[in-house]
């Protein structure tokens, strides 16, 4: 007896459709498998098997094939294991084969029958709900994700058994229900660390309000202790709320990753500080099977890379091209694999290895050994972050005064501000904010003032700025004016602009 049930194969964080077929015939007693499997997949026989037996299902030693259509997709992942079991029960007789038309399954099975979570789940049940299937049955724990996407059915199972009694009528398994309006009404719209706890640095938190305001990447560079650390996990404070759609997107990443909260949907922007021990691997992605690394577990957030300079070289100039094009791409012999990447790089770096240069009375660099330091960062990777900016020690009377600073709440209202403004700038477009302007954009949306033009050419050229680092420039002076509410750029904010190319980034 012949019977058919829906799974699904992750490629990258898309998902492809997988028609798991199972056949029962009169034969030697055997169970394999075919469909270019991997091994975790293959050993999927003998778990759905004991589960099974241990289900009180005693099946009839039969000739048992199992195909996963189609072959030329790689099969990877224990999620299979439940679709295979289903598949096998209705070949048997012990579940109606016509239940199951429209039906998608996901879940890894224990040996006594239990059904595990799995990665990817969200994926899966958005191409299930695209492919026409109408009903999804995964794993209770990640019935709360799978839920978030409309339009499908979600059922959520813990034990094989109950997965059968659904299809035979005995017992219905109840439908899973998340409403995503109603849970980003409900999240806290406060931040635990506030920017007022920052005393005075006044320069660096202006720099980061810019960056935030238009999306650019930051550079914050000064000696142990200054507050760099405190400045860059704040900045997502002053980051506009994510629309229910961009989590969706977010939390797919996430899920196929396998970190996806309890929760099922992630509704604030993300902050990754990985340590700089990381390996180019662990940033960009990767592995035998390529999963989303750092810098798209990232996207639609902040990236913080703490001590930049202790980084390996080659990990860091991974970053360049995903800084300009928003995506990472993964070639193996399996096919290409894109990873979303569209992310806010903030970092911070001490001016030496000891940290304390050109403090001579602290520090005990050479002058080489500085320079050795600094140029650990590629000239290129640095023309791709828009501002730099120096965090000073602080003075004894700064960190102990009754000074009140600025909170995040009123510094996220300019940031809006600047956000709606060029939301209406650039509608229709491909652009979403400033830091995303191509060459040729710039001359359309940003027009410079006719009596700036002499003194730009003598920056340019006294500062020896390559064209990527005058176009961030100019970047950012729409952002200052856009902060400002300023219709076109005037000269006093391309030459703040030009407070943030700091002497050592333009070497």
């Amino acid at each position: 007896m012949f019977s058919k049930v829906n799974s699904a194969a992750l490629h990258g964080i898309d998902s492809r459709i997988i028609s798991v077929e199972a056949d029962v015939s009169d034969g030697l007693p055997q169970f394999s498998m075919v469909g270019y499997l991997a091994s975790e997949v293959r050993e999927a026989q003998d778990r759905v098997r004991i589960a099974l037996k241990n289900s009180g299902y005693k099946l009839l030693p039969k000739k048992v094939t199992v195909n996963l259509s189609p072959a030329d997709i790689r099969k990877s992942g224990s999620w299979f294991d439940l679709p295979i079991a289903v598949a096998v029960l209705a070949a048997y007789g012990c579940v109606p084969g016509t239940c199951l038309d429209g039906v998608f399954l996901a879940g890894e099975l224990g040996l006594d029958g239990s059904i595990h979570a799995v990665r990817g789940v969200l994926g899966m049940v958005r191409e299930a709900r695209r492919s026409g299937c109408r009903i999804c049955i995964v794993p209770s724990a990640n019935a709360g994700e799978a839920a978030a996407i409309s339009g499908i059915t979600v059922l959520g199972a813990d034990h094989l058994k109950a997965v059968a009694d659904h299809f035979t009528t005995q017992r219905q398994l109840v439908q899973t229900r998340t409403n995503i309006e109603e849970i980003f009404r409900e999240k806290g719209t406060g931040c635990a660390a506030d920017f007022a706890d920052i005393k005075g640095q006044r320069m660096a938190k202006r720099a980061a309000q810019i960056a935030a305001a238009g999306m650019h990447n930051l550079l914050l560079g000064g000696p142990p202790g200054a507050g760099k650390t405190m400045i860059a996990r704040r900045i997502p404070g002053i980051l506009p709320p994510m629309e229910p759609e961009e989590a969706l997107e977010v939390s797919q990443i996430h899920s196929v990753a396998g970190i996806l909260p309890a929760a099922g949907i992630l509704t604030e922007r993300p902050f990754r500080m990985p340590h700089h021990t990381a390996s180019a691997v662990a940033l960009s992605g990767g592995g035998a099977v390529p999963r989303p690394g750092e810098i798209s577990l990232a996207h639609r957030g902040v990236l913080y890379l703490d001590e930049i300079a202790e980084f390996q070289p080659e990990a860091l100039e991974i970053l360049r091209q995903p800084m300009e094009e928003g995506v990472v791409r993964i070639s193996r012999n399996t096919g290409q694999y894109v990873f979303p990447a569209d992310f806010m790089l903030v970092a911070s770096r001490n001016p030496c290895r000891c940290g304390y240069f050109p403090d001579r009375t602290r520090c005990r660099c050479s002058e080489g050994e500085v320079l050795r330091y600094l140029h650990r960062i590629s000239r290129p990777l640095l023309d791709r972050i828009d501002l730099h900016v120096m965090v000073h020690p602080m003075r004894y009377d700064e960190l102990t005064g009754d000074a009140k600073e600025e909170q995040t709440a009123a510094i996220r209202k300019r940031v809006l501000r600047a956000h709606e403004i060029q939301s209406r700038r650039y509608k229709g477009s491909s652009f979403r904010f400033n830091a995303d302007l191509s060459a040729a954009a710039l001359r359309e949306y940003c027009p410079l003032p006719q009596e700036a033009q002499g003194q730009l050419r003598q920056i340019y050229e006294q500062k020896h700025l390559t064209a990527r680092a005058y176009h961030r420039m100019i970047r950012v002076a729409r952002t200052i004016a856009d902060l400002e509410e300023a219709e076109h750029i005037e000269m006093k904010h391309i030459s703040e602009a030009l407070l943030y190319r700091p002497a050592e980034a333009l070497m």
